[in-house]
């Protein structure tokens, strides 16, 4: 039985070689969002803490944003709390399942109704199934839950995939999900209008240790990155929460865009000059401080990919 109050609409539409999944779930009363603000609500030397970003909108991130705290601890969640439950955005591991309820119970009594996970990786999607447990839907791009599948060998995954688009309505407030290939063949940005703000996953990374990187045996590009992350700015908003590290500006979202592609670029150039993986790797380190530590894996895709 549905719930009183809550109305859900499936729809299907052909499109040119592809189908958009438009998923509407409305619920009712309005959110008025306040200044950005950033109040950390960990205690010192926890590892994971709750930063405010709108009056309902949170983040829960790794206090280090090492790559060592990846495996123990995920990547960030958006929270998003409305009078008619609790929205995330990824869902850390599942060893951090118990800490990221506690954060939400300490903000909230609503229930967690929904989690959209922005790609298949366990650091993000690894929570998902105890959350269903709890009653949540679980919402990812259909292209990262064929990823899943793939991976599963007969574990869980989530139910529902959406293609191309896809909306929640909740308490009046429009959360809207848009399908890109970047990452991974089937990334997911959320973006919340009503706070001027977009949750991007693993298409944007801010920390200094974890390197921004895309997955080739996922599927992802470096050239549909950056077309990614263009689609991405013609977005209103004006704080982004990343995969991993601290939320930044739409200008820094720029900077970081523009850095990227200069990357791509010169191993393109080099590449295209017969340069040998080794002069790559060193001119892109030295000139962009790039190419080191978990980004150097993805130099030999590139070559393959920038011929």
């Amino acid at each position: 039985m549905r719930p009183r109050g809550i109305e859900f609409f499936l729809r299907v539409e052909s499109r040119t070689h592809m189908r958009k999944l438009v998923l509407v779930l409305a619920l009712s009363l309005a959110i008025v969002p306040k200044a950005e603000t950033q109040n950390n609500q960990s205690p010192a030397g926890a590892p994971t803490k709750l930063v405010q970003v709108r009056d309902n909108l949170y983040v829960i991130e790794n206090t280090n944003s090492t790559v060592a705290d990846i495996g123990m601890y995920g990547g960030n969640i958006a929270v998003f709390v409305t009078d008619d439950g609790v929205v995330l955005v990824d869902s850390k591991n599942e060893r951090t399942h118990d800490d990221v309820v506690a954060k939400i119970k300490s903000i909230t009594d609503k229930g967690i109704k929904y989690v959209v996970l922005t790609h298949n990786h366990a650091d993000h999607s690894g929570g998902a199934a105890k959350m269903q447990a709890l009653g949540a839907t679980i919402l990812i791009s259909a292209s990262d839950r064929e990823n899943m599948a793939r991976a599963a060998n007969g574990a869980w995954i989530p139910q529902f995939g959406y293609v191309g688009q896809a909306q929640l309505v909740m308490s009046g407030q429009e959360i809207r999900l848009y399908e890109y290939r970047g990452h991974t063949r089937g990334d997911t940005v959320v973006h919340f209008p009503g706070v001027h703000a977009v949750a991007m996953g693993d298409l944007l990374t801010t920390a200094e240790d974890i390197p921004l990187i895309v997955n080739y045996s996922d599927g992802g590009s470096w050239t549909d990155w950056s077309k990614a992350v263009d689609e991405v700015l013609k977005l209103d908003f004006d704080i982004a929460i990343p995969g991993h590290g601290p939320m930044v500006t739409k200008q820094q979202v720029i900077t970081i865009r523009n850095k990227m592609v200069a990357v791509r670029e010169r191993v393109r150039a080099m590449n295209r000059e017969r340069k040998t993986q080794q002069e790559i790797t060193d001119a892109v380190v030295k000139e962009f401080n790039w190419g080191m530590g978990p980004s150097a894996g993805n130099i030999p895709g590139m070559m393959q990919e920038l011929r």
